[in-house]
């Protein structure tokens, strides 16, 4: 008689059921009671699905000749499964895929007598090992050799194709008795299915195949092609793509800022709005939806408060950019690798036909972050600087390692990790750069990583002629900010270009600079000499700037030429303004100070805001904030893997559930409070015994507990729980039978 699972599980120790709750975590959800129910639970279809989504091609085909050796209804042995197997398949090399089947609880029992657990059906194809069913007239026939030997050729020809895989054919000619297939469906080489189609028997199947009766088995993973790319190379490529990631997400959060568009009502962002915010970070949409999710996902960006909400920087972005490169890349980095969405499904149609829009709900995929783990993985690998011979490799090896994981998007998925990766710097040159292996298993040590793959700042540009600065690498933050307030970003990467034009000179003006400092600034910074054509723009544009000043009455304006007073009033748009004269060189408006300076430059004016010691004020628009809201990113899809002592409470706790259940059948009636409880009590407490109690509580509530009782007395029974240790305290009168832990039938 076969082994029942429960008790085999009962008879391994305790880290065998550990290594099983880890392995399949939904069975300890919620922590069962006993083995008895863990049993049960290792059974479910449900579950049994997700145990073999782990399983990697050759498990699963030892798992489906399993099913054709019909080890879910009786008992098989090893060497019959080897037998089905093949000889490319010994003993030794089908152990390691038994042995992770019976880690999950899959399979039990010795080699002599293996079984499987019935919903294993469910999970393999509908023909096994592409063998049809067997059939009961063949079952019994020991004339099956004479009947394949006394077959013609055309009816050879139609088994051996059947027995190929699928074993389901159609044929309309089956009608006719004459016909290859009428004479097999005779002779029960065949067998009807319907009137145009057939099967063919297992036993037929298996026979034809000869030594190989599950055909060629996948002993080996395929080959990844693997190509050197060289680790230093990958680094400064990742280097590089973390640089120009970071500028695009800071042009997209002043962008929002600006001008922030508008939340769906369905939610998400408008297909147009996708389009501009590509535009402005110069990159193509699918890319765009990678960062603008990213941004959302890293609260950098979030849904504005009030009716008609937009999409607008929080104020975490301020913070944020205010960190090292270092520092904003991992937040991003840590975010993607953790997101539980698939920014490659925006653009796309869903279920109803309808395009998927960046930031909505169809892009949601819990899943997600498991998946692009297991890309990552496979990447890391291969030795650093290596790299697959194309992603088709990869997608072949991870397909091997699971096939049954990723569903219909499964081979998309890794097209889109692989380009995330690169555009974060995770991956370089097709493989994985040193910050994405510290990403992958040490997140802590990623500022580090990153700081060692940037290139070292450098703390110079080159002026060149055409009012435009090169910077070789990555700038010194303070020359880095010094020459963003005077200067815009052309184009980014390697080494970045910035443009000098009025507004950015009058930017820093505005700022605080003046024109002596940036004169400083440039010729101090420059390895090259001071273009003539930007030390004249700087005292251009200095010499019309500030020469009106503004500051609050609602708002004021001053200047010492009373005759560039008397324009501005003179100013056709100076009506809007309401300004008032109140002295020669001084003219108020009920107007805020920004409307006014807004007003003037707008009419061609170059004023200045100076605070209330006359000094140059910085009013620069940095566009609207909203208030962050913080969004947990669960680890991966999967339920949490729980800790080694977490585990091995779960499995102390099914011990003492199966001792109580022993203890249960042995305890038939209820104990009286006659003097027999207190006594027993006693007497385990001087030979420290343990014992099982049941009992009401003050709700009228049945339990039971086992405890090691400490101290009896004052009509309560003081002890510890023999599982997670904690104190407890019974009153007698409460307790309605008991039992010593010893009279179990295990003798546990």
């Amino acid at each position: 008689m076969p082994t029942p699972l429960v008790d085999w599980l009962r008879a391994q120790d305790d880290e065998m059921l550990a290594v099983l709750l880890r392995l399949r975590p939904d069975l300890a959800v919620p922590p069962p009671a006993d083995l008895t129910v863990l049993a049960t639970r290792a059974g479910i279809r449900a579950s049994v699905h997700r145990a073999c989504d782990d399983l990697d091609r050759l498990t699963l085909t030892v798992l489906e000749a399993l099913v054709v050796a019909g080890a879910e209804s009786a008992p098989t042995s090893l060497s019959e499964l080897c037998r089905l197997l093949g000889p490319d398949l010994s003993e030794a090399a089908v152990s390691r895929p038994l042995r992770a089947l019976r880690d999950r609880a899959l399979v039990w029992g010795p080699d002599e007598e293996l079984s499987l657990v019935p919903a294993a059906l469910d999970v393999v194809p509908r023909h096994p090992g592409g063998l049809g069913r067997e059939s009961a007239g063949l079952a019994a026939s020991s004339e099956l050799p004479e009947l394949l030997a006394s077959v013609a050729p055309d009816e050879r020809r139609v088994l051996e194709a059947l027995a190929a895989g699928p074993p389901i054919g159609r044929s309309r000619a089956g009608a006719d008795p004459e016909s290859p297939v009428g004479r097999l469906l005779a002779r029960g080489l065949l067998v009807r299915v319907d009137a145009e189609t057939v099967e063919l028997p297992r036993q037929v199947g298996l026979a034809l195949r000869g030594d190989r009766p599950l055909g060629a088995v996948p002993v080996t993973p395929p080959d990844i092609g693997a190509r050197d790319r060289g680790a230093d190379a990958v680094d400064r490529t990742a280097g590089g793509a973390a640089l120009g990631v970071l500028r695009q997400l800071e042009l997209l959060v002043a962008f929002w800022g600006r001008t922030p568009p508008p939340v769906l009502r369905s939610g998400g962002l408008g297909v147009r709005e996708l389009r501009r915010a590509a535009k402005e970070m110069d990159t193509d949409e699918s890319m765009a939806a990678l960062l603008v999710e990213l941004a959302v996902a890293a609260d950098l960006l979030g849904e504005s408060d009030g009716v008609a909400p937009d999409w607008v920087p929080t104020t975490n972005a301020d913070v944020w950019a205010a960190g090292g490169p270092e520092l904003r890349w991992s937040l991003i980095a840590r975010t993607w690798l953790d997101l539980p969405r698939l920014p490659g499904l925006v653009g796309r149609k869903d279920d109803a036909g309808r395009p998927i829009s960046a930031l909505s709900d169809a892009v949601r995929r819990p899943l997600a972050p498991r998946d692009r783990r297991r890309v990552l993985a496979g990447l890391a690998e291969l030795p650093p600087g290596v790299a697959p011979g194309s992603a088709a490799a990869l997608r072949d090896v991870l397909a091997w390692r699971a096939p049954r994981r990723g569903g219909r998007l499964r081979d998309e998925v890794v097209d889109w990790a692989l380009a995330e990766a690169t555009v974060l710097g995770v991956v370089a040159l097709d493989a994985m750069s040193t910050p994405g292996r510290v990403l992958l298993d040490d997140p802590g040590g990623l500022v580090a990583a990153l700081r060692a793959a940037l290139p070292e700042p450098v703390d110079h540009i080159l002026l060149q002629a055409d009012l435009t600065a090169v910077a070789p690498g990555p700038l010194e933050p303070q020359l880095a900010a010094e020459l963003g307030l005077v200067a815009e970003v052309e184009s980014a990467g390697g080494a970045t270009v910035f443009r000098f034009t009025d507004a950015t000179v009058r930017r820093a003006l505005d700022a605080g600079r003046t024109a002596t400092e940036l004169h400083e600034l440039l010729a101090k910074r420059s390895a090259t000499p001071v273009p003539q054509g930007l030390t004249y723009l700087i005292d251009d544009v200095a010499r019309r700037h500030g020469r009106l000043r503004g500051g609050v009455a609602s708002s004021f304006l001053r200047s010492d030429d009373a005759v560039l007073i008397a324009e501005v009033l003179a100013h056709p748009d100076s009506v809007t303004l309401e300004l008032r004269r109140i002295a020669p060189t001084v003219v108020v408006s009920p107007l805020s100070l920004g409307e006014l300076l807004d007003g003037l430059r707008a009419a061609g004016f170059s004023p200045a805001a100076e605070d209330t010691g006359g000094a140059v004020l910085d009013l620069s628009d940095r566009g609207r904030r909203t208030a962050p809201r913080r969004r947990s990113l669960g680890r991966n899809g999967a339920p949490p893997e729980p800790g080694t002592e977490q585990l091995a409470a779960l499995v102390s706790r099914m011990r003492a559930g199966d001792a109580l259940a022993g203890i249960r059948r042995d305890v038939t009636s209820p104990a009286t409070n006659n003097g027999r409880i207190p006594d027993l009590l006693r007497s385990a407490v001087a030979a420290r015994r343990s014992v099982w109690i049941g009992f009401v509580d003050g709700h009228g509530v049945a339990g039971e507990q086992v405890l090691e009782p400490m101290s009896v007395g004052g009509g309560v029974v003081e002890g510890r729980d023999t599982v997670d240790g904690g104190l407890h305290r019974v009153p007698l009168h409460r307790i309605t039978s008991i039992a010593l832990i010893e009279d179990s039938p295990d003798g546990s």
